[in-house]
């Protein structure tokens, strides 16, 4: 097969005509990569951070199951439904009509949100703390009584949220509880708000508690969350080698014993030299060596040249955990 010699103009015109074509590529290229802005999308929660939002309210209901459940002395579970960013206007009308809610004041910061609770939960919660069974009512408005009774719920919910959120300086301070009219007054209904929703269940009785943040409150916690909190600072080799030498020169408190009995104090007032006290322990029982209160292994005494010493027999599930 015959093969073709290309000669120097059609090498030249080749190169010529590549030059030419490569702008025209590399432009189609970024034509591609360009898309419209949406400016309404400006502050939206990455999921990244909705994922340390929601580490950070499963605590929040965890703590908040077991404490309610052990002040009411009854069945209570709270689990976080949804994490979202929305308007402070589309809260507001989520709202149902006859509703209980309150401002809560976020420290240092100074500002306002608000907490909503589903009035349907208050008549059980009531009925357990005033001494009843916890048995569901007609949905109405509250007392002064209930409400009082309500507001010291609600001063619960936000203790267990300051221990929840501490990692980001946020301490939840309850106010009062607000009309419904007055709650368009507390921030701008415009504004872009941190909702944050959970599902409360009782024996008798379910609804939902919601959370509204405004926007300076939710861009503190983002901030905070992506750059400070779940980051483990790590040291230089060199450093960690220092304080690992430093740790091993620590001296610690040792000891051989027997395992802890309890004797009568007839037993002990009546000791006197060549007395022999009676352990109520098998013959066959071996001691444990304990190093800084802990339990680190049954040992045997046994003798190396002129000291005590102590022969591990194995290790303990606290030593293998």
């Amino acid at each position: 097969m015959m093969e073709k010699t290309l000669k120097q103009d059609e090498i030249d015109a080749l190169f010529q005509a590549a030059r030419s074509s490569a702008p025209e590529a590399e432009r189609a290229e970024v034509r591609a990569r360009v898309v419209p802005y949406n400016f309404s999308s400006a502050g939206q929660i990455s999921t990244e951070q909705l994922r340390a939002i929601s580490m950070l309210n499963d605590l929040f209901a965890r703590n908040l199951t077991h404490n309610l459940a052990a002040w009411l002395r009854t069945r209570f579970q709270v689990n976080l439904v949804s994490a979202e960013q929305i308007q402070f206007n589309e809260f507001l009308l989520r709202i149902p009509e006859i509703s209980y809610v309150a401002s809560v004041r976020l420290e240092p910061l100074g500002a306002l949100s608000v907490l909503q609770l589903d009035l349907g939960l208050a008549p059980p919660i009531i009925d357990l703390l005033l001494g009843g069974e916890g048995k569901d009512g007609p949905l109405r408005e509250l007392t002064d009584i209930e409400e009082s009774i309500l507001g010291s719920v609600v001063e619960i919910i936000c203790r267990e949220l300051t221990a929840a959120w501490q990692p980001v300086g946020l301490s939840f301070n309850f106010e009062r509880r607000q009309m419904q009219t007055q709650v368009a007054r507390i921030m701008s209904v415009t504004e872009k708000t941190l909702c944050l929703s959970f599902e409360i269940r009782m024996p008798h009785s379910s609804g939902l508690l919601n959370l509204a943040f405004p926007a300076v409150v939710a861009n503190t916690i983002l901030r905070r969350l992506t750059s400070d909190w779940g980051r483990r600072r790590r040291h230089a080799g060199e450093i960690r080698e220092r304080m690992e030498a430093a740790v091993r020169r620590i001296h610690f408190g040792g000891s051989l014993q027997l395992p802890t009995v309890r004797l009568p104090a007839s037993a002990i007032e009546n000791l006197e030299p060549g007395s022999i006290l009676r352990l109520d322990l098998p013959a066959n029982t071996v001691p444990v060596w304990r190093v800084g209160g802990q339990t680190l292994s049954p040992a045997q005494v046994i003798r190396q040249g002129h000291h005590r010493g102590a022969r591990m027999e194995r290790q303990t599930r606290e030593t293998e955990a």
